[in-house]
């Protein structure tokens, strides 16, 4: 009788320690692609490229919300997500792999491929930037293999050392990655420049340009309080000797600038108010500033644009894309700058260092492109912007809203004061109205107007007895256009409503 021996089972891995070679080698793939990419362009990271990826492939309606709730901290929250779904992924494919490594090896490698395809779709990246997620596939599936094979067949002092190993040099590999990326240092050469003095200066602000004491903002909004809604996951890092400036297209002679070539010209300075389309009624996504600039209508004209021209299409250093009407940039009292000063110092590196667009009385998705480095004269059939690829208009103006500051929590039955803001850029404001509890509109008291391209405080006194009550505001400009109650999404051109607060008085 012939008998057959048993087959001994292979060894398997205890589920926490298949996990952890999981972790260990995500790390591994990304401190490698991270260090690569300081050398082949930072957006080349694979963790980067898939989080721009994801931006660019969200829908309009999910950016609004993403917007609306988590603010200025919507990046963070995206790659606090990316983060936590990699984790989880890096985890399962330890523990698909607890007999042999080629599970989790593929599961790595599918996601190595995915990050591959999000630097393809980088506009901003060249082929060589394939280098970094490349590096990244390779060395997590290799890492993976190793630690697996470690875990397997050596002894669990020496596994020990090989883990800790590899988490240090995982670790090392992302922050040389990260040093070397951040050696062009964008703020370094940001404190580099001379002061700017322009040649032409804004009017002086008044006194009684703001309620501040009553509860509206500061008529100039500091550069730390300025909103920030871009598309730029990370903030990009351009020193002003690196940084030039091309007018191509349809104009009669391409023209290149330096920062010196723009920081060398007589400069101008101008109150403008910036409005972002993504802002709701009564949302807080509307600023002030001086912005030190030269006129862009001066640039386009040493191009010479040519006849049949429709937009200039302006690209930030990250492939962003902007699409601005050429009749607006070129119309002589318009004030369309390409600033590279902001409330009396170079722009900080948040807000476009070395240089941005401003273009008063327009929605920014349109015209307020940070980082710019390329403009392009063309029509709007020819080229389709970032935004207008994702339902959005092609237009932009600004609508005029108003907007309800204080009160903001409970008061004194009586004189009750409410105090806000009002904006139609580059039109500007001729009157406020308030009612409570949809009784009678009575007028507000208005700011001293500095200039039309800049939004305009007001105030109003309303006799509230105890209880709870509302407060209703609506704004004329000078047109005699009274913006109107019907409300309208931010999609496609911006919101419109009446803004609406509720309150108690005591």
């Amino acid at each position: 009788m012939t008998t057959t021996a048993p087959v001994a089972t292979p060894p398997r891995l205890s589920r926490p320690v298949a996990g952890l070679i999981g972790v260990l080698a995500l790390a591994a793939a990304l401190g490698a692609g991270h260090l690569v990419a300081a050398f082949v362009g930072s957006n080349a990271s694979p963790y980067l490229a898939v989080g721009n990826a994801a931006i660019d492939l969200t829908p309009a309606w999910l950016k609004d919300f993403a917007a609306s709730t988590f603010g200025t901290a919507d990046k963070a929250v995206l790659l606090g997500g990316m983060a936590v779904v990699m984790i989880a992924l890096a985890v399962v494919a330890g523990l698909i792999s607890t007999r042999r490594p080629l599970p989790g090896q593929v599961l790595i490698g599918v996601f190595g491929a995915l990050g591959i395809a999000a630097v393809l779709t980088r506009p901003d990246l060249g082929q060589i930037a394939l280098a970094a997620p490349a590096a990244s596939l390779l060395v997590g599936v290799w890492i993976f293999g190793f630690l697996h094979r470690s875990a397997m067949t050596t002894d669990t002092s020496t596994g020990r050392r090989r883990f800790l190993f590899a988490a240090i040099g995982a670790g090392i590999a992302g922050a040389v990655g990260q040093w070397f990326g951040s050696s062009k240092d964008a703020e370094s050469s940001r404190q580099a420049v001379t002061p700017l003095v322009p040649a032409r200066t804004a009017p002086p602000v008044p006194a009684d340009a703001d309620f501040a004491k009553l509860g509206t903002p500061s008529f100039i909004t500091p550069n730390g309080d300025f909103y920030r809604i871009d598309t730029a996951l990370v903030v990009p890092q351009v020193r002003a000797e690196d940084w030039s400036l091309r007018i191509h297209g349809m104009v009669d002679r391409e023209v290149r600038y330096s920062y010196a070539d723009i920081r060398d010209r007589p400069l101008v300075e101008r109150i403008v108010t910036l409005c972002c389309v993504s802002n709701p009624v009564g949302g807080p996504y509307i600023s002030t500033a001086r912005f030190i600039g030269v006129d862009l209508a001066d640039l386009l004209n040493e191009a010479g644009v040519r006849p049949g021209a429709q937009q200039v299409l302006s690209t930030s250093v990250d492939g962003f894309t902007a699409g601005t009407p050429v009749s607006t940039l070129l119309e002589p009292d318009r004030g369309a700058m390409l600033a590279i000063g902001m409330n009396g110092e170079p722009l900080p590196v948040v807000h476009g260092f070395p240089a941005r667009l401003v273009v008063p009385g327009l929605y920014g998705y349109v015209s307020a492109t940070k980082w710019v480095t390329d403009l392009e004269v063309t029509t709007w059939d020819a080229k389709q912007a970032y935004w207008l690829q994702r339902g959005w208009s092609e237009q932009g103006p600004i609508k005029t809203e108003s907007r309800i500051d204080a009160p903001s929590g409970g008061v004194r039955a009586g004189k009750v004061r409410v105090a806000g803001i009002a904006w139609a850029q580059h039109t500007g404001i001729d009157k406020v109205e308030v009612r409570l509890d949809n009784g009678a509109w009575q007028p507000a008291v208005l700011s001293a107007q500095v200039t039309t391209d800049a939004w305009r405080m007001w105030w109003a006194e309303v006799d509230a007895a105890r209880g709870s009550h509302t407060v209703t505001v609506r704004a004329t400009d000078r047109t005699g256009y009274t913006q109107t109650d019907q409300i309208a999404d931010v999609v496609p051109d911006g919101a419109t409503g009446w803004h609406t607060i509720s309150f108690s008085a005591a």
